[in-house]
This record gives C-alpha cells, sequence and structure tokens, in this order.
C-alpha cells in the first residue's frame, strides 16, 4: 500500500473492526464496504490484533497517518464480549492515544449493561446485534461528521492547537429504560443534576440517570457550553434566560414559559458565571 495520508473529503474513511467471531466479523465488514463513506475496512479477530494494527505493525497507511497527527483510523467499530481484552478494555486503550479514532461498539442483547458505561469511555455510537444494515449507515454518517469536523490541520502548529478527541455535537448518551437502551443527544440536555457517583440528565422530556459523576461530566462537556453552577448543578449555557437574585442567593432560570427551571447558583460559582453571561452584554455589572 503506499505510504500516503488520505482524508475523508478526498478518499473515503479507513476504518476497524474487530470481532473474535468470523462470521460477525465478515457480517460487519461487508455492510461497512457497502457505505460510500467508507474507503477501507481493515479486520482484526481480537482486541490484540486490533491495537498491533493501531500501532502501524500491517499497514504503512496507519504508520503515515499517525506521524502526520491523525488518528491511525478515522473509526473503530469493535464487538465488546472478546475474549481476552474485551471492547471496553480496548475502547480505554484508544481513549488515551494523542489522536483517537472514532469508537462504534458492536453489541449482543445480554450486553446492554456495558452500554451504560460505554460514555465514560468515549464510545461515539453503537450497534445492536443482529446486525442492521441502516443502524450501521447511521453510525457511519455519524462518524463521517465526526471526522469532518476534527480533520487535521495542515501545519505543524495548528496540528498541536487541535483536540480530535473533543466531543462533538452530535455527541450521545445511552442510557437504561426498561431494559431497552436509548440514546440522548447530548444537544438534548438543559442541565445536569448530581446524584451520588451518578448523574441525571434532564431534557425537554424528562431525565434520566447515567453511570457518570458530575465532575467528569463537567470537564468533558465544558468546551461544548456547559457550566458549572453548584456542586450539585452542570448548566447548557446557551439555555440560560435569566440570572437573579433571590432571598438565598443568585439563581438561573433555564428556558422560558412553563418550562422554565430555576437552580441555584453558589457562591464560588457566581463570579465566574457572571463573567459569562452578564458582563459582555450588560458592563455596568
Amino acid at each position: 500500500m503506499p505510504d500516503t495520508v488520505s482524508t475523508q473529503d478526498n478518499a473515503g474513511l479507513l476504518v476497524l473492526a474487530v470481532d473474535d467471531e468470523a462470521p460477525g466479523l465478515s457480517e460487519i465488514k461487508f455492510l461497512l464496504e457497502s457505505s460510500p463513506h467508507i474507503r477501507h475496512v481493515l479486520t482484526a479477530f481480537d482486541a490484540a490484533e486490533a491495537l498491533r494494527i493501531l500501532r502501524g505493525d500491517y499497514e504503512q497507511e496507519v504508520m503515515a497517518r499517525t506521524k502526520a497527527g491523525l488518528p491511525p483510523v478515522d473509526a473503530v467499530f469493535a464487538d465488546i464480549n472478546m475474549p481476552g481484552l474485551s471492547g471496553m478494555d480496548l475502547a480505554r486503550v484508544l481513549s488515551a492515544f494523542r489522536y483517537p479514532p472514532a469508537l462504534v461498539f458492536v453489541t449482543g442483547v445480554e450486553e446492554r449493561d456495558a452500554l451504560v458505561t460505554a460514555f465514560d469511555v468515549g464510545a461515539l455510537d453503537f450497534i445492536n446485534k443482529p446486525i442492521n444494515e441502516e443502524r450501521v449507515l447511521k453510525a457511519i454518517s455519524r462518524v463521517a461528521d465526526r471526522v469532518g469536523r476534527t480533520a487535521a490541520p495542515t501545519t505543524p502548529a495548528a496540528q498541536a492547537a487541535q483536540n480530535p478527541a473533543e466531543p462533538t455535537d452530535d455527541e450521545v448518551i445511552p442510557v437504561e429504560l426498561g431494559g431497552t437502551i436509548k440514546l440522548v443527544p447530548r444537544a438534548s440536555v438543559r442541565y445536569v443534576e448530581a446524584q451520588g457517583d451518578y448523574a441525571r440528565l434532564h431534557t425537554q422530556d424528562g431525565s434520566h440517570l447515567v453511570r457518570i459523576p458530575l465532575a467528569q461530566l463537567e470537564e468533558r462537556w465544558a468546551n461544548a457550553g456547559f457550566v458549572r453552577i453548584h456542586r450539585s448543578f452542570l448548566v447548557a449555557l446557551p439555555l440560560v434566560s435569566e440570572l437573579r437574585m433571590t432571598a438565598n442567593g443568585y439563581a438561573v432560570v433555564i428556558g422560558t414559559g412553563e418550562g422554565a427551571k430555576e437552580l441555584p447558583v453558589s457562591r464560588r460559582h457566581t463570579k465566574e458565571l457572571k463573567e459569562r453571561i452578564v458582563r459582555p452584554p450588560k458592563s455596568g455589572w
């Protein structure tokens, strides 16, 4: 294979499929190759082989991409339940890459519990078995969108400044509801409430409990417009309609009309919040 680096815009996506079962690997490879977004599909029968491929042991292009400041592949489609290193183990290794690829889990029904923690390891999407072609194409589209948003700049200085692992607006959080998994788009989250080691995502349609601490969400979503206002609350800054003084201190109002929600602002977070949402339009504060 030529020692060249291609991008999604001119050559399509380079992806890696990982599954310890030959029929499953063949099926996902076939479906991936059927998409016009995909240029080439690499395959691995377990996570250890996948890491060797991502290290550039077998493919010159993978090594060339890494040297150019790109992820070794654009995306990894990995089974969760594999002998030795599991899909979750692989995901944790990928998250430590300087330029990690997008991650899509391919999972069976019996592995649904693991999906609740998929967000914690940075999964972009997941596909349930038996594999559905339409669902695969949707996941590919999501990957293509992410790659388009995080394409590496051409200069080394720009490459150093960009963080390809940064979450994008289409990030989704898997939550369990009555034995089924629902994907909650981050863009639909109005605010997040701490509940011990868990966090409750509040949307216009309801709320969803996820197994991830509020502090971790605060760090992960900082560049997506979410700001900490209280030890118990993280809010979507664009949805804050008011900052008001109450008998107990400051409070913010999320949204407008009947669906508006008032949340307390702690003293330690008041100054930063004012700087971000009050001072620019009203310099007198």
